[in-house]
Formats: structure tokens, C-alpha cells, sequence
């Protein structure tokens, strides 16, 4: 006669690992886009200095009207999500498939993690194409100096010191970690590592970032919270409960968002890591 054997479910839920967005550290949010689609920015040119001329009538040069230049910010990105947590499949699962739940989870490991990797993609593309690059393969021997002459980078474009951010590879910062010079130049304290921040050497905040969301090849991205502004226009979350024909809840989200580097502030971007491709 066969021994028909019971089993049972934990009404704990074997939850994913996440992590809060990373990327807010290095952005501003002076540019609004409340009601509109598209921003437009204006910047000033300047003009070259000269040699005075002592006679004549243009003794400080011919003037030429000064013009000025626009670049649009348009938001593109438009996403959302949808999911059915049906009642009876919640009742007979000792009601661990709650919508609430469900919603949360979805924003930390869905969400959070797009945007994070867009905003890193947007940052290292506008450097990449502006030529603040390098591609140097790193070692545990050049790691610090690598890093360093992203620095250089910043410096020799007027980039303030104060306030830069790195976002590294995790492999990125195991050579950091083996680098003589960087451990002997950095600060670190439990406070940074709660947030995840690696340490601050040379005045800048070091973190760590899954590969996930960084770049294809990213070393690291070097960059100032003035460089680039990422607004989110609209974050939608709903929990409808009983619509018509659903005996439970539909969950649904939407999340308008962008992120622009500001054309004269591109020099404030470095980027080290392997060619974009397209």
C-alpha cells in the first residue's frame, strides 16, 4: 500500500537580493520637466581675446553679435508593467502572493535596476563620443593611476574637485583593493561601506556597481552630480482590486523617465572601459 507523505509550505518568502538606486549621488535635478515633454537649454558662447589696436575705429576689434545655443531635452523613455495575483492562488498559498508585496519587489528589482543602468549608459556614451575615454586594461600594478588620470581628465576641463563620483566594476575595485598606492592614498569608513560606497581617494567617492548595470566592458565612469540630470516625469503604481473580470488584484506601474548630460558640462564625464559598438 502505498505511504502517501505530507508536505507544507513556509509562509516566508525566499527573497532576491537588491539594492536601492545608485546612481542619485551623481545627478542634479535643477532642470524641471513638469508638464512638458521637452526642456530646452540654453548656453552662452564666449569670445577670444585680442591684441588692442591703438588707431582706428574698431580699437577693441570688430564686434560681432554674440549668439547663443540650444540644446532640447526630450524625455523618451516610457515603460510599464502589468501582473494578476489571482484570489485563490493567494488564499491557497498561506497568502504570501500579496500585491503589495509583489508591487514593492517589482519596483527594487525591476525598476530601480533599468533606470540605474540607463543613467550609467547615458553618462559613459556622452564621454565615449566626446573623447574623455581610455580603454588601458587595468591590473592590480595601474589601477590607482588609471583612476587618476580619469581625475586629470576632470581637472583640465575646470570640473570642481569636490563632488566627483566613480562608479566601478566590482572587478574594477578588487584591483583597487590590491593596489599599494590607492590603499595607502584612501579614506574608508563603516559609514561608506554601509552605503556601498568602496572609499574616497583623491576627494572622490568610489562605488561599486553590479555589472548588470553598468556597461558592456566598464571599468569605471568617472563623473560630477552637475554634469547630468536624469528626471522621472511620472511614477505611476496602482493595486486595483476586484476589476471587472479579475477575482483578485491587477498591479500596474509606469515610470517616465530620462537622463540628459548637459553639453558644456560633457568634460565633467570619463569613461574607462572597451568601445561602444553602436
Amino acid at each position: 500500500m502505498a505511504v502517501n507523505l505530507a508536505s507544507v509550505f513556509s509562509k516566508q518568502v525566499d527573497e532576491r537580493f537588491y539594492r536601492t538606486s545608485q546612481t542619485a549621488i551623481a545627478l542634479n535635478n535643477r532642470y524641471k520637466f513638469n508638464g512638458v515633454k521637452t526642456v530646452n537649454v540654453y548656453s552662452i558662447p564666449t569670445v577670444a581675446l585680442r591684441n588692442y589696436q591703438r588707431s582706428g575705429l574698431n580699437r577693441y576689434g570688430v564686434p560681432t553679435d554674440l549668439q547663443n545655443n540650444i540644446q532640447e531635452l526630450t524625455v523618451t523613455q516610457d515603460r510599464a508593467f502589468s501582473f494578476i495575483i489571482d484570489r485563490g492562488d493567494k488564499d491557497q498559498t498561506q497568502m504570501v502572493m500579496d500585491a503589495g508585496r509583489a508591487l514593492t519587489r517589482e519596483i527594487r528589482e525591476v525598476v530601480v535596476p533599468e533606470i540605474d543602468a540607463y543613467v550609467l549608459d547615458k553618462v559613459a556614451r556622452a564621454a565615449f563620443a566626446a573623447g574623455y575615454t581610455a580603454a588601458t586594461a587595468a591590473t592590480k600594478s595601474n589601477a590607482y593611476e588609471l583612476f587618476l588620470n580619469g581625475q586629470e581628465s576632470l581637472g583640465n576641463q575646470n570640473v570642481p574637485d569636490s563632488g566627483r563620483v566613480c562608479f566601478c566594476s566590482y572587478k574594477f575595485a578588487n584591483l583597487l583593493m590590491q593596489d599599494s598606492s590607492f590603499m595607502r592614498d584612501s579614506q574608508r569608513s563603516k559609514e561608506m561601506i554601509d552605503k556601498g560606497i568602496l572609499g574616497e581617494a583623491d576627494g572622490v567617492k568610489i562605488v561599486k556597481v553590479p555589472a548588470s548595470r553598468l556597461p558592456s566592458g566598464c571599468a569605471f565612469i568617472l563623473t560630477h552630480p552637475e554634469a547630468a540630470c536624469a528626471p522621472k516625469q511620472l511614477e505611476d503604481y496602482k493595486i486595483h482590486d476586484n476589476p471587472p473580470g479579475i477575482s483578485g488584484w491587477l498591479v500596474e506601474g509606469r515610470v517616465i523617465y530620462d537622463c540628459f548630460v548637459l553639453n558644456q558640462k560633457v568634460g565633467a564625464t570619463y569613461y574607462h572601459g572597451t568601445a561602444f559598438s553602436s
